[in-house]
């Protein structure tokens, strides 16, 4: 099967203010797509572009092999979308929300509705305003597992929850991935959560991707080095080099390949917290 996602040079501004610069990415079945990036960094914009929420300037964007997802009503239903500023209706209550659902989704699964709410352990007969905002994200979470989507697109669905919580939902978000044609790309300030079930690492700054790549592949390649002047840097393959920081006539760099590293240059282990900050902060 080709990517269930596929976006390529995407561009957006607001005026003179580049928000998204020749973005790039894609979700292949059975992939959660950590996606990583500072608050303004561009992440929401970028799954509006997607869902075609907001105008993109240049650049597509291939769901399921197709583009122009409004003129694709069907490919809708495969995609479940969980935001982080909550979407339902307030004045429904659970049980109200899982009638009103049926009708508006043809794959909508009550049994795999119910089986969330009780696993979530959510009041079915409390109104949906009366939700904490870690209720209300797994009532959204339940519903976007519950009409038989594909693509998951979640946008800080884990913000709000207790570490109790977190773990369930993880869980079932990794049990979702596990079908051969299904695939998630989470955004999420909480490194451990992406650590946990993401397959691959897209780091986004200022628009700008600084990095896409396979998670295994970072811990395992991927490493710090601290140089401490610029005659050294010249030593390193340039071509390993992935972002870097000056502190005075030093340098920290973060580079692809630990063993091409000149002999008399330590490599350092990378941790989702250390390459989080770099990489959202760096010069390349």
């Amino acid at each position: 099967m080709s990517n269930l996602l596929e976006i390529n040079n995407l561009r957006k501004s607001y005026g003179d203010k580049v928000v998204l610069d020749d973005v790039s990415f894609n979700v292949p079945p059975g992939a959660i797509v950590g996606f990583i990036g500072n608050n303004g960094a561009g992440k929401s914009t970028t799954f509006k572009a997607v869902l075609e929420l907001v105008h993109k300037e240049s650049g597509t964007v291939k769901l399921f092999g197709k583009e122009n997802l409004n003129k694709e009503v069907k490919l809708k239903e495969k995609i479940g979308v969980v935001f982080d500023a909550i979407n339902l209706p307030s004045n429904l209550t659970i049980k109200q929300l899982g009638k009103a659902f049926s009708k508006l989704f043809s794959s909508w699964n009550q049994n795999e509705f119910n089986r969330l709410v009780d696993i979530f352990a959510l009041p079915r007969n409390k109104k949906v305003s009366s939700f904490s905002r870690g209720m209300s994200m797994k009532i959204s979470i339940a519903v976007a597992l519950s009409h038989n989507a594909q693509l998951l697109i979640l946008d800080e669905a884990t913000g709000g929850l207790d570490p109790s919580s977190r773990e369930v939902v993880l869980d079932e978000l990794e049990n979702f991935a596990k079908e051969a044609d299904h695939g998630i790309v989470l955004s999420s300030h909480i490194m451990s959560d992406i650590e946990r079930i993401a397959s691959h690492l897209v780091f986004i700054s200022e628009g700008k991707i600084t990095l896409n790549e396979e998670k295994d592949i970072v811990f395992e390649k991927y490493a710090f080095v601290d140089i401490d002047d610029s005659e050294q840097l010249t030593l390193l393959n340039k071509d390993i080099i992935v972002a870097r920081r000056k502190h005075g006539a030093s340098f920290t760099l973060l580079i692809s390949d630990k063993e091409k590293l000149p002999s008399g240059l330590i490599a350092r282990k990378v941790s989702m917290e250390e390459i989080s900050v770099f990489l959202t902060g760096s010069a390349k």
